[in-house]
This record gives structure tokens, sequence and C-alpha cells, in this order.
């Protein structure tokens, strides 16, 4: 190599570490950035000049040359946040998120999230997240913008009423009838009177809210009375009303509210066992078509209620005027496990309506479930007061967001003014074949190239992609220790290269001042 060549080697050393030097710089500057992953740099000997040297040809170097700058995609360290759309990813894949504006796809693995004022979730540079739309728990469609736009959890009508209460077994029976004693508080109910059942007529009560279709809210109360039985058993006669001014079922065209069966939903009996344990029970509800047109509590027309797919007795209410009543079960802690042959009702006592039962009848002789099953929590009737442990239903009021989660699935959930949450959307995340073909844009952004082949995309946990961890920033991944030690060095390496060219120009110099 000539003193010029090695000149140009030096100068060559310089620039490269004057690279190296910047791309250390780079990664010191930001290692603080979220989601920011470290380059490094590589070197490669530029090509060789050959020299005749005893007989033999042999190479001498001239210079180096940056060969690629390489980004270390590892896995940074997590920073705790308080914010529930602060996201990092545990693993492989990036996120997905588009510019409004252009279109243009980007990915990253910022994770710093929140929600704009159109309600999409985007970066901090506005582009918006991309992920699947949840239905039933599923995703749904193609990879959209992930936006909660006046987002609202919808009414639901309530189906199902549980109960769980101890009745005193020492209590007054207050309504008796020498016609039908099981049916002593339905011979005395009527709609059009305020009360429909006066005070004194009962034992003991207990309301629950129930909902319709609109997410309104309605009272229904349940009453109990003492029945006294010949036998001596411990029997109960129970009645489920709601509001006599809201019952809107159809009565041969005439809304039930204005008859006397106003509020009267189902009526019926609960015998006990000695021990206070529910042995068996009965349920009445208004026949359809019912056999007397003209008095809805005409007593032929309260007819063994049919049974939910859960073996529990349906009521029916109507709060709204829709064409078809709101189907509600009951249930106080039994269920037929066998209500599918027959009615699901053992009518061996020849009762299958309360015109069906009179002063003879015996407690042996009400009808039953075909197989009842009772639940840890069944309702009771010992000595101790009456009280009621637990009462639930299923339905809901509309709700307005309150309040988002993200879980380690990438599922963004609602939680609403309602009580209930709602699984929206999936975030979906993106890799690549060759994550060091991806073009670095800025702003913590990645577009893909011909070298880091089309993105393949997937859910978080799903095969191939890491899970998401909520309330968590994905921290740089620079070691400032590293890239200071490798700034010394370089340091080093550039005063090297330099005392190399000031070297060749004093050869070179001494060489022009032979010729003076």
């Amino acid at each position: 190599m000539s003193i010029t060549g090695s000149m140009y080697a030096g100068i060559s050393g310089l620039q490269a570490q004057s690279e190296a030097t910047s791309v250390v710089s780079n990664n010191l500057a930001n290692s603080t950035t979220t989601g920011y992953k470290a380059s490094t740099i590589e070197f490669e000997d530029v090509f060789y000049s050959t020299v005749n040297a005893g007989g033999s040809a042999d190479q001498v170097g001239n210079g180096v040359s940056v060969a690629s700058v390489n980004t270390d995609y590892s896995q940074g360290s997590y920073e705790s946040t308080n914010s529930a759309t602060d996201v990092a990813i545990n693993g492989d894949g990036f996120y997905i998120v588009e510019d409004p504006d252009t279109g243009n796809t980007y990915y990253t693995r910022a994770g710093n999230f929140t929600f704009d004022t159109d309600g999409y979730l985007v970066d901090s540079h506005g582009n918006r997240v991309q992920g699947w739309e949840m239905d039933d728990g599923s995703i749904s469609g193609s990879l959209t913008d992930i936006q909660l736009d006046n987002s609202q959890s919808p009414p639901e009508a309530t189906s199902e009423i549980n109960f769980s209460l101890n009745l005193d077994s020492t209590a007054d029976d207050n309504t008796t009838s020498t016609t039908n004693p099981y049916a002593a508080m339905f011979g005395v109910y009527d709609g059009t009177s305020d009360p429909a059942l006066d005070d004194s007529r009962y034992a003991y009560s207990t309301t629950i809210s129930v909902y319709d279709e609109n997410g309104a809210a309605h009272d229904l109360t349940v009453y109990y009375d003492k029945v006294e039985t010949s036998d001596g058993d411990i029997v109960w006669e129970y009645m489920v009303t709601c509001d006599a001014s809201e019952d809107m079922r159809d009565f041969e065209g005439t809304e039930m509210s204005t008859t006397s069966g106003a509020g009267l939903l189902m009526t019926g009996t609960l015998t006990f066992s000695s021990s206070g344990d529910l042995t068996s029970m009965t349920a009445f509800t208004l026949a359809d078509p019912p056999t007397d047109t003209t008095d809805p509590l005409a007593e032929e027309n309260w007819v063994l209620a049919e049974f939910d797919t859960n073996g529990l007795p349906i009521l029916e209410a109507n709060f709204t005027g829709a064409d078809d009543n709101q189907e509600i079960s009951f249930n106080l802690g039994m269920s037929n496990s066998d209500f599918a042959t027959g009615t699901g009702w053992d009518t061996s006592g020849g009762i299958d309506s309360l015109d069906d039962m009179d002063a003879t009848t015996t407690t042996d002789d009400l009808p039953s479930f075909n197989t009842g099953v009772l639940s840890t929590s069944a309702t009771t009737s010992t000595t101790s007061s009456s009280a009621t442990y637990s009462l639930s239903q299923d339905g809901y009021a509309p709700g307005v967001l309150i309040d988002v989660s993200i879980d380690e699935n990438g599922v963004l959930s609602g939680s609403y003014t309602n009580g209930q949450t709602q699984e929206l959307y999936t975030i979906g995340l993106a890799d690549f074949t060759n994550t060091q073909g991806l073009y670095a844009e800025g702003s913590n952004l990645y577009s893909a190239t011909t070298e880091s082949g089309q993105a393949f995309i997937g859910t978080p946990g799903s095969a191939g992609f890491g899970t998401i961890k909520s309330n968590a920033l994905e921290q740089s991944n620079v070691d400032t220790a590293t890239e200071l030690t490798n700034l010394i060095i370089l340091q080093a390496a550039y005063q090297a290269n330099s005392k190399v060219v000031t070297t060749a120009d004093t050869l070179l110099s001494t060489a022009i001042s032979m010729k003076r």
C-alpha cells in the first residue's frame, strides 16, 4: 500500500468510527424512549490490493467500511403505569397502527396508547391502533380501527329471579279459607284495590327489582303466608306480584291492569319437612287461553306452570305492551330434573288447576315436580325468624362506558354503569420473517419492506405472538453501561485512525521535501 493508500485507509477508519459513534449516540439519546430498540453497527474490510513479494502475490487491505446497522429486537424491561391503555408486549410481535390521513400502515413496540376525542385508540402521533371487533366472545370481521364511540351496554330483560330465604315455621296463618286453604291469599287478592293484598293477609314478603326489554326497572313482590293443614305438615302459600298499574298482559282483549287479576303473576305452595327442608312446591300461572274469559281470577284459569330448560317454573309478565310476554323463571332453590316427561308435574293427586283443590285436599294430593332437586341455598322453614338471605336476577338497565381494561390476550373490555362488562375488541399483532428488513420511520414506527417480507397477523397469545401486559410500557432495551464502554473504544479507535492520517501526511511531506 502506498503512502496515499495509508492515508485513505486511515480516513476510512475515521469515517467508520464516526458512523459508529452516531449509532452509539443515538442509542444513548433514546435510552429512556418507550419501546426503542437499540442499534448495533458492523464493519467489514475494504477490497485488497495485490503486491508481489518474493515471487508470491500478497494482499494489502485498503481500509474499512460499514457493513450493516442492525436492530436489537430483544425484550425491554417493563415500567408500570396507571393507565389501562398503556400496554407492553411480552414476547414477539408489533402493534399495528394506521395513519388516518394517508392510510399507511406502521408497526411499533411502543404501547403508550390513549383515546382521542373521537373515541379512537391512538398512539402519540394520532395513528389508530388496529384490532378486531368482538361478537359474543369471538373476533369478528377484519382488522379495523379500535373505536369506542358513545359505547353503551344495551339493556337485558330479566329472565330469572333467585331467592334464598327462611320462613318462620311458628308464624300464624294470616289468611284462612274454608273452601281452598292452599289458595287463601289468592282468594282475597283484588288487583283493582289499593293495596291489592292487605298487609294483614300475609306473614312475610320480599321484593326484587327486575328489568323489561327496554331496561326499565319494575318491582316484583313475593308474599308468603302459613297454611294450617289437617295433617300437621309445614306448608306455605306464596304469590308473585307486580304493581297492578304496570301489568300490561292481555286478557281477552283487555289490558290486565284494569282487571281484578292485575299484578298477579304466579301463585303456589311450598311444602317443608319437619326439619325445615323444602320437599315439594307447586306453581300456578294464568292459562292462555283462559277457560273463563270473563274473570282472570277464576280458579279454573290458574293452571300448573311450564318449566324452563333448567327445570324452573316460569311466570309471564308484560311491562311494555309488547306482543309477547316476558318469561321469568322463579327459583326458590328447587328445580325439576325431569321436566321433559309429560308436563313435568306429578299430578297423581288429580290437581291440574286451583279449581281442583278444596277443603278436603291434603298435602299428599298437591302436585309436585317429577323429580325435585334442591340447591345448597334452597328456601327453608325453621323456627328462626323469617329472613331473606340472598336475592338476585339476571337483567339490567342500559349502561354508559366508565372504564376499559385489556387482558393478556389483547381483549379490550368495557365496564359500564350498569355493572356489566363487555368484550369490545381484540388488539392485533404483526410479525415478520426478517425483522432486520424493517424500515425505521422514526417516532417508534417501522414499515414493511421487500426485505422484511409481508407481515403475518395474529392475536396476542396465539402461536408465534407474545401476550399483552396492561398498565405497563416496554422500556428501551439500550444498555447504557455497554454503550458508554463502546463510546470509549470508538474514541480510542478514532484517535488511532487520526494518527494514521497524520503519520501518512508526515511521510508524504518528507518524500516531497527530498526533491528540494
